[in-house]
């Protein structure tokens, strides 16, 4: 085990799901704008889709590179 603990991918999205949920709820309620469900279900699918991958992605490259230099 490191001493430089990393946040889960995961755990980040997750997290900013539901911050992003908060926010547009507060808003809606505010009635600043109006929400179609449907779309905002979608489009935090389609962003937490892609943060997953990439978030993935980086971190798999992370790895390789402490493989190459001998750390685990």
């Amino acid at each position: 085990m490191s001493g430089n603990p990393r946040a889960r991918v995961g755990t980040v999205v997750w997290g900013l799901i539901v911050l992003a949920l908060a926010a547009l709820i507060i808003i809606s309620r505010l009635g600043l704008i109006a929400l179609n469900g449907t779309y905002v279900l979608i489009g935090l699918m389609i962003g937490a889709g892609a943060a997953l991958v990439i978030g993935g992605l980086l971190s798999a490259r992370g790895r390789d590179k402490d493989t190459i230099t001998g750390k685990s």
